[in-house]
């Protein structure tokens, strides 16, 4: 449940039964339960905008929501893609159209700004990468060629991106050697998009860092009890960190102990480190893309913030 107080807040946020509701929020904010929260007030259906909660093969480590919760409204988009396949924005967008289109009220959930930003503000048409530019460019990041990858990279790019994210230049880097064109240009070029903001309810979680970092610091112990582990175990067989679905955090580490080569406490606070750094990332997109998103800020994490 979202907390006392928080009811009146998120009738405020999200007024209208019919109109799609868009919830971003770092990572162990509460968006999930926040979704389920309005699907039981209002009805509508729970659709995923995390990246890697796209992906069957970890369920437990992404924090995907359980069998009950998928019981209590239905759910779309989560766990539907092979591990083992890559999965972009652009097939994400093309997945959420017909739910768009559909009888019930989608309410579309993630920590993925990307995935947001490109549904309400419109996605660049980039031609597809071919494999082996792709494999050149993990490559590269594998053998810590990062800061010479974000150098390649046009400066109208490098100013666009993140640059301490390798994802955002491995794909930025792809594109430019790909088209011969910068994906900010690109990005110029983008059609409308397909909901914008004024068509729907979009609500940003504010999640403190005093009160996130806690939450994150219980989590990875909770997963373990709740069977990460025995998941690692089931993808051991077939791992290697070039896996789309390998970016799961703590998947790595968790495969490393199983391995033994790191103990599971070492394994759990690598996990825990690379989670905190992975929201705080999450937290500057969110400051910087969503900064007239209205606010809502979970219970017990202060005063409440924004419009």
């Amino acid at each position: 449940m979202i907390g006392a107080g928080l009811g009146d807040r998120l009738a405020r946020l999200a007024p209208d039964p019919e109109r799609p509701v868009l919830i971003a929020g770092p990572t162990a904010s509460g968006k999930s339960a926040l979704a389920l929260e309005i699907a039981a007030r209002h009805g509508g259906v729970i659709v995923n905008a995390d990246a890697i909660q796209v992906f069957s093969d970890w369920r437990v480590l992404t924090a995907r929501p359980s069998p009950e919760e998928e019981a209590q409204a239905p759910h779309r988009l989560y766990g539907h893609v092979p591990g083992s396949q890559a999965y972009s924005v652009g097939e994400w967008l093309r997945d959420l159209a017909p739910i768009l289109e559909g009888p019930e009220r989608p309410i579309i959930v993630g920590g993925t700004g990307l995935y947001l930003t490109a549904l309400t503000e419109g996605l660049a048409e980039i031609p597809a990468t071919p494999p082996e530019i792709r494999q050149s460019a993990m490559a590269r990041l594998e053998e810590g060629a990062l800061q010479a990858m974000v150098a390649e990279l046009d400066p109208e790019t490098r100013a666009r991106i993140d640059i301490n994210n390798p994802m955002r230049v491995q794909r930025a880097w792809e594109v430019l050697r790909a088209t011969g064109r910068g994906i900010a240009a690109w990005q110029d070029e983008t059609p409308a998009p397909m909901l914008p903001l004024t068509r729907c309810q979009p609500i940003l979680f504010d999640a403190p860092k005093h009160w996130l970092t806690p939450r994150i610091e219980a989590r990875f112990d909770k997963m373990i009890d709740e069977g990460a582990l025995d998941e690692a175990r089931a993808n051991l067989a077939t791992w290697t960190p070039d896996l789309p679905s390998a970016k799961a955090i703590g998947a790595a580490e968790l495969i490393a102990h199983l391995k033994g080569e790191l103990s599971l406490a070492e394994a759990a606070s690598r996990a825990t480190i690379l989670t905190r750094q992975f929201a705080k990332r999450q937290r500057s997109w969110f400051r910087a893309r969503m900064r007239d998103w209205p606010q809502i800020v979970p219970a017990g994490a202060g005063s409440e913030a924004g419009a």
